[in-house]
């Protein structure tokens, strides 16, 4: 579970309920429990590889003409990619080549991880790949203005820009649990918490600056390859492992202060769910979060590489309980709104506009058959 897949399951359940057909392609997996059908949304699995040092994310096998033939005898009206880099870069060119138009959903700065995970040489090719997919697709759509101006600085112009919901009645003040809170800090300790995948982007290492202010106590929710290596160097802090459901939503209502050291977020879900549940963040002043952190109001933001400022903004919020509970009221009030439904009819618009801008092609299309 990331934000890429947690935003498809919300655009599935929207497509559900107005009626459309959906077909999913998507890698395999090793597990036996997956389900072959996903809010009505039939998935066709192709062959897949574990991704070396990653075995969680795996990469599907297979050519362009497999996924032609696929959308050939599907015959969708619009394909959605979410964010393509392989697979979906084959499905860019079999659509490309069907004349089907295509969305395509930019949402992992890929190319800006290859230094992290230790092969810099990579960068410019995975550039020239995100540019391709790009220009090749009808639309591009970005969650955040840095987004925006990053990919328009690449040439790649047909971009909009579409955000994130947040599910305000799963994510709420009210959440907050008392029972959580002692059984994770029981000397009373203000709760300094993270949530998202323990991975090398996400720079949770970072958070090793934060490890001894007094009276506080830092909760490591997720999981990840870098687990192991997390609980090594942060040897204080709580690790809960990967939440989901109401209980994630409990331990995000019960932090005392959200922080995220990343820097390559092109959005980031779970600053939205720490803020509609009345939690105030602290976040790198680079990506999505620029658009979602409003300095001395919302939260702080920090530059990036600049861990002092991180100690200093976190050591401001859990010493000021006044000034604290001003900043959750204020971000709180932020997030409301952003409900999924209503961001889902936007991305709906947006099939339509490239739909209908689309010349005819040899290839018939059944109406309301969505990909």
């Amino acid at each position: 579970m990331n934000g890429v897949t947690h935003s498809i399951l919300r655009v599935l359940e929207h497509l559900q309920e107005r009626g459309d057909e959906v077909l999913v392609i998507a890698p395999s997996t090793s597990d036996a429990d997956v389900l072959d059908v996903v809010h009505g949304a039939f998935v066709h699995r192709l062959p897949s590889v574990p991704l070396a040092g990653y075995t969680n994310v795996r990469v599907a096998l297979g050519g362009v003409y497999r996924v032609k033939r696929i959308l050939a005898d599907y015959a969708p009206d619009v394909v959605h990619l979410a964010s393509p880099f392989v697979l979906g870069w084959r499905a860019a060119q079999a659509a490309h080549q069907l004349g089907i138009p295509t969305v395509a959903l930019y949402q992992t700065e890929v190319p800006s991880y290859a230094a992290r995970y230790g092969v810099p040489f990579l960068e410019n090719w995975a550039w020239n790949r995100v540019e391709n997919i790009h220009l090749l697709a009808s639309r591009t759509l970005v969650p955040s203005t840095f987004a925006l101006h990053q990919l328009r600085g690449r040439g790649i112009l047909r971009v909009g820009m579409w955000r994130r919901g947040v599910d305000t009645a799963r994510f709420a003040p009210e959440k907050r649990d008392d029972v959580w809170r002692a059984s994770v800090a029981p000397g009373g300790e203000r709760i300094i918490g993270y949530v998202g995948r323990l991975a090398v982007e996400k720079q949770v290492e970072d958070l090793a600056v934060l490890a001894d202010i007094p009276g506080t106590r830092l909760v490591i929710v997720g999981d990840g390859p870098q687990r192991a290596a997390l609980e090594e160097a942060l040897p204080n802090a709580v690790f809960t492992g990967f939440l989901g459901g109401e209980e994630l939503a409990r331990a995000v209502a019960s932090f005392d202060l959200f922080v995220h050291p990343g820097e390559f977020e092109t959005f980031c879900q779970t600053i939205q769910e720490a803020m509609a549940s009345g939690v105030p963040v602290v976040a790198t002043g680079r990506g999505g979060p620029l658009d979602l952190v409003e300095n001395s109001r919302t939260g702080w933001l920090y530059e990036p590489g600049d861990l002092a400022g991180l100690r200093r903004h976190v050591m401001d919020l859990t010493g000021d309980d006044a000034k604290r509970r001003a900043f959750a009221a204020a971000a709180h009030a932020s997030v409301q709104g952003r409900t999924w439904p209503a961001l889902c009819a936007e991305l709906v618009r947006h099939y339509r506009s490239v739909i209908a801008e689309q010349p005819i092609t040899g290839i018939e299309t059944k109406r309301g058959a969505t990909l």
